[in-house]
């Protein structure tokens, strides 16, 4: 073979060269060379400054909401009318995954969900499509769907809460409106809005003695307030050669022009608007939320725990545009308003900066990735010498540059699971940089060499090594790569992990063969001619203590059976690690944020009032702790929405029953706690606070993965809704039961009292009344009626014109009886006359998933376990306890498939148990992928279908190192972790390849097989030792994050513990493979072991032998 001939050989001609040694004769002296370099490293800087920021990865789901009206309809009805018949329609559409639908008193809202990474504009142009087509079906009485695209770009980035103890809600919105204005008119930003506050509106309200007096309704009023606030352009008509335009009616502008309006005739003279209301104002509308603002301990700033009016603006950026320039902006534009838009008193608080958050993480996860970079260089120094780390500290920019390059033109953004993509890559893509360094080394010192140009030594020293580099980087690619195909939410949240490590070390073996020839030929020309190999001529003290080990384990048969009988024990007692619980498993542990949510539910029928005091109740707990700056409450209101909330639709808390507690922390830098173990701390107390209202209240942190539902989520299926809800209620009991399990809830409406006034229709009828009569007076003096706007152009938000009932008037079912309608004699009749008054409680709303109905039962998971699947596996237990009254046990589904039947009671575990059985299904795939492709590769190199099985074998050892290393560091065993082994298995069959090869090599050699499995591994000591010192190292950095901890461990541990027992695993595993052959096939031995076995620690070995 080319690659085993002397040293000393002829002068090799060019077309013998393979590819390795073409690439690098062409590049080794040209001009270009530096300018690639350079090229590169530019082209890096500009994907660094140029590719967006975001704290994390975007993850596409195409969502749409689709609302329907059926004023009057009970859920029952609206199920069957409006929602099952939209559902059936929505799921005829490609790619829909999930279709849900809460069909409620009078109103439908479908969500339909697509499958990850379906083309967001295919998605919303085929639903649209779908029920557009179909508006010829719909009912009468239903109203057309109004359809809304939800998408994380609509997730805010920034909040600025204004507020100050000068100001009230009223004037805080108007100022807000204006500063609005001013922020929407920058670049990139996207949907902005106004949360809280008291807008302007022109009150019109009613006095009922009054009206009754005049013989009015408040219907009859509002419609005539309506007609007369109008005006139109009627048409034109010419005279004298000119055309003149005709325009009639007027607008109002101020509030007096209300007051002169006719609203009815009585006793032969007009009735004036003045004349039937109490109150007639324009200002601020009647609060249906409320929004405070308070300090709290841990800020600087002083009155903590004070609430004051507040209001919050949003902004969301435009798609593919850069948070942390956004940000800036805004603030800076915000600066620039103070003195003539914000007075200098009022205080505008940053809420939310996520463009902030991602500068600082994208900005230490750089500086991480610097110090990886250094420190795998000066391991190399030591390993190799100071030269030599230069061609390789050269290597690694270029090939990190070209990958973000990658990511830039792939779309992606700077965010912490593409830069830990190329931090976990450093560690690896060196190994192709080392071989070519230290192959053009020794043939420098080769005396063959002596007196030969040094450009074509180092293109021999590269082509030789070429080949072999190839197969052990497309091992590695082959490992990693399978990965990208993770389905579901999960997996364009890790995809940028094997894309980036797939091109890093593709252009890492580009940079080798390219740019490392260029870099050894300046730096290294000094060990040109020095031959010798001083540093071979005596083995080290590992070597011979590795030599005394390994002869009398391959010599002694019941040693060698011990040896590995205890390695299987090793393996055995970490795999027992995961059932003993000493190492859990979770899909994702909690980041360390600086912030979180308090959602507030309060008992169904609470008012407005009563949830703002137990909110603010909760907020003053919250306020007295250290770690925390501020803190913002809803009430009757959503607060300002994340990922999370986005797929948890709480953008829609808009009941007075409802409230959010958005609670900011300090700085990570500023403090020792991380955020889930502030949370965890504080959920006690916050229950014991909410208990005695009756309030329901949920700790939500911002999931450091995809977001669900909720952590847990029990799906309750089967033929008759009652029956589901109470089997609910069973599930609920247990979940609340169940240690651990705590934020218990279920998807049903507590009892809710409910008045009904039916229409008498002989009664109504013999006074000329019609039930639309009766309903349109109710409603226009419950819930008030537009009669228009007030056409104030100066006014940045619009005026509406509100006519209702004084709130005395409309504050009791008797005072609603006592409202008068007018006859067709000329009478009056009292309400109470024609209608029949009956008290119930409200209809519970009907959840369905996927065309089935289903009642949702949800909970999350804190305490020692903190993980879903420890606490579900308790709950099942208890739950096929349940006794039902058909005699049949309930049926759980614990895998992502919906029950095939309904017509018997079921349930399936969703939320975050989904996601893991999802994520670790597709893993498990993607390993079973990885070791058939590298089971192909190795068998095309050896000819030998058992020799890869022997290569193969150290991969579960790595499992000795990993279990005991997460449970010694109390950590997780999470999808991180999993990425890690698998990746892990690429370069441990790498080195294994490398140990097999030289054996093969040394045995062709003559030596036999007793001593060539010995002598491999004590001369294959050294570059194994150094690929598994330089993963440590460039894994070491994120050994401290919260979110990849597990990768980190599970590189660092499984390398070290596989290059312990694979150098003497796999030799002895070989010899007991080979002991009844003769010779292994012939195949192609990797140059690297033929460039050892030219050297003297050939000889040196086999003297010692």
């Amino acid at each position: 073979m080319k690659a085993e001939r002397a040293p000393d050989s002829p002068k090799q001609s060019e077309p013998v060269l393979r590819l390795a040694g073409r690439i690098a004769h062409g590049f080794i002296d040209s001009k270009l060379t530096p300018l690639v370099i350079i090229a590169a490293l530019l082209l890096g800087a500009f994907s660094i400054l140029e590719t967006p920021r975001e704290e994390e990865p975007q993850i596409v789901v195409p969502m749409l909401d689709v609302f329907v009206q059926m004023p009057g309809a009970s859920p029952l009805e609206i199920s069957q009318r409006v929602s099952l018949p939209m559902e059936k329609l929505l799921r005829e559409v490609p790619g829909v995954e999930y279709v849900y639908s809460i069909s409620r008193p009078g109103v439908s809202m479908l969500i339909v969900r697509f499958y990850v990474g379906s083309k967001e504009e295919d998605a919303i142009i085929q639903t649209y499509n779908k029920l557009y087509s179909n508006f010829d079906r719909i009912p009468p009485g239903v109203s057309q769907p109004i359809i809304k695209v939800r998408s994380i770009n609509d997730v805010p980035i920034m909040a600025l809460t204004l507020w100050g103890k000068n100001y009230d809600s009223y004037q805080l919105r108007r100022i807000a409106g204006e500063t609005e204005n001013v922020l929407k008119q920058l670049d990139d930003v996207s949907e902005t809005s106004i949360i809280g506050g008291e807008p302007r509106q022109a009150r019109v309200v009613l006095d009922t003695q009054r009206l009754a007096a005049y013989g009015l309704t408040p219907a009859a009023v509002a419609d005539q307030l309506r007609s007369s606030n109008s005006r139109a352009d009627v048409g034109s008509f010419a005279r004298d050669n000119h055309e003149f335009k005709v325009e009639a009616g007027k607008f109002f502008s101020r509030i007096e022009d209300l007051q002169q309006v006719v609203v009815g005739v009585h006793a032969g003279r007009p009735v004036y608007l003045h004349d039937v209301v109490e109150k007639l104002e324009d200002g601020p509308a009647e609060p249906d939320n409320y929004v405070m603002f308070a300090n709290a301990r841990g800020s600087a700033e002083p009155a903590a725990s004070v609430d004051y009016p507040a209001v919050t603006i949003t902004l969301a950026k435009r798609k593919g545009t850069n948070a942390t320039i956004i940000s800036e902006r805004v603030l800076d534009k915000i600066n620039s308003l103070r003195g003539y838009v914000l007075p200098n008193d009022l205080n505008i608080t940053v809420t939310r900066n996520y463009g902030e958050t991602a500068k600082d993480k994208s900005n230490e996860l750089l500086k991480h990735l610097l110090i990886a970079t250094l420190s795998v260089t000066l391991l190399i120094a030591l390993a190799l010498g100071w030269r030599e780390s230069g061609v390789v500290l050269l290597a690694v920019p270029v090939t990190l540059a070209l990958t973000l390059a990658v990511f830039y033109l792939y779309g992606y953004t700077l965010n912490r699971v593409t830069l830990f993509a190329l931090i976990f890559s450093i560690g690896i893509l060196v190994d192709d940089a080392i071989v070519v360094v230290e192959n053009i080394v020794r043939h420098f010192r080769l005396p063959g060499s002596h007196g030969r140009p040094l450009a074509e030594v180092a293109v021999e020293a590269v082509d030789e090594v070429g080949n072999p580099t190839i197969l052990a980087t497309f091992a590695v690619i082959g490992a990693i790569l399978p990965m990208a195909f993770v389905r579901g939410l999960m997996g364009p949240y890790m995809r940028p992990i094997p894309v980036g490590a797939s091109a890093a070390m593709l252009f890492s073996l580009l940079v080798a063969f390219v740019v490392s020839p260029w870099a050894a030929l300046r730096l290294l020309r000094n060990y040109a001619g020095e031959g010798g190999h001083e540093q071979h001529e005596t083995e080290g003290w590992t070597t011979r203590l590795y030599r005394r080990l390994m002869n009398p384990l391959i010599l002694d048969a019941r040693r060698r059976l011990m040896f590995l009988g205890g390695v299987i024990v090793l393996l055995l007692a970490a795999v027992a690690f995961v059932p003993l619980k000493w190492v859990r498993v979770k899909m994702l542990p909690f980041d360390n944020k600086s912030e979180f949510q308090v959602i507030v539910d309060m008992p169904d029928g609470t008012p407005l009032e009563q949830t703002t005091r137990v909110a603010q109740a909760l907020g003053s707990y919250l306020g007295q702790q250290p770690e925390v700056t501020n803190y913002q409450i809803y009430a009757g209101t959503s607060g300002p929405y994340n990922f999370n909330g986005l797929v948890r639709h709480y953008f829609l808390r808009r009941q007075s029953n409802q409230a959010d507690i958005q609670v900011n922390l300090l700085s990570r830098h500023d403090r020792t706690a991380q955020s889930h173990e502030i949370a965890r701390r504080l959920r006690p107390e916050l229950d014991r606070i909410a208990q005695p209202f009756g309030a329901r209240i949920k700790v939500a942190e911002v999931p450091p993965g995809p977001p669900v539902l909720q952590t847990l989520v029990a799906e309750v299926y089967g033929p008759d809704y009652k029956r589901q809800i109470e089997l609910a209620g069973q599930i609920k009991q247990i979940f609340q039961q169940t240690p651990g399990v705590v934020d218990v809830d279920w998807y049903v409406e507590d009892p809710q009292t409910k008045y009904d006034l039916k229409v008498d229709l002989d009664k109504a009828a013999l006074h000329g009344i019609s039930p639309a009569d009766v309903t349109r007076t109710l409603q226009v003096g419950l819930s008030g009626a537009s009669a228009g706007l007030l056409h104030d152009p100066n006014s940045r938000d619009d005026i509406p014109i509100e006519v209702r009932l004084a709130r005395p008037d409309r504050s009791g079912i008797q005072n609603l009886e006592n409202l008068k309608l007018p006859t067709a004699s000329g009478g009056q009749i009292a309400l109470r006359e024609v209608t029949n008054l009956e008290q119930t409680t409200i209809d519970t709303s009907v959840y369905r998933k996927n065309l089935q109905p289903v009642v949702y039962v949800t909970g999350d998971v804190a305490g020692g376990e903190e993980s879903p699947v420890y606490a579900i596996m308790k709950m099942s237990d208890a739950i096929d306890k349940i006794k039902l009254a058909d005699g049949y046990v309930v049926k759980q589904y614990k895998g992502t498939a919906m029950p095939e039947r309904t017509d018997r009671l079921s349930m399936k575990w969703d939320g975050e148990w989904h996601i893991t059985v999802e994520v670790f299904r597709d893993l498990g795939l993607a390993f079973a992928a990885v070791l058939v492709l590298i089971y192909v590769l190795v068998v095309g190199w050896f000819r030998s279908f058992l020799t890869p099985l022997v290569i193969m074998a150290p991969i579960p050892l790595t499992l000795v190192g990993i279990l005991p290393a997460h449970a010694l560091m109390g950590a997780f065993f999470t999808a991180t972790s999993m990425i890690g082994f698998i990746a892990g298995a690429g370069i441990i069959v790498r080195n294994s390849i490398i140990l097999v090869d030289f054996i093969e090599l040394r045995r062709s050699q003559g030596m036999s097989l007793e001593d060539a499995v010995v002598d491999a591994g004590a001369v294959r000591f050294r570059p194994m030792l150094l690929t598994a010192a330089a993963v440590v190292v460039g894994a070491s950095v994120i050994l401290f994050d919260p979110i990849f901890q597990g990768l980190a461990l599970s590189l660092m541990a499984g390398e070290v513990a596989s290059t312990v027992l694979s150098r003497m695993a796999v030799p002895v595993l070989y010899y007991l493979s080979q002991r009844r052959h003769s010779l292994p096939p012939l195949h192609p031995h990797s140059p690297e072991n033929v460039a050892e076995c030219e050297t003297p620690q050939c000889e040196l070995a086999h003297n010692s032998l």
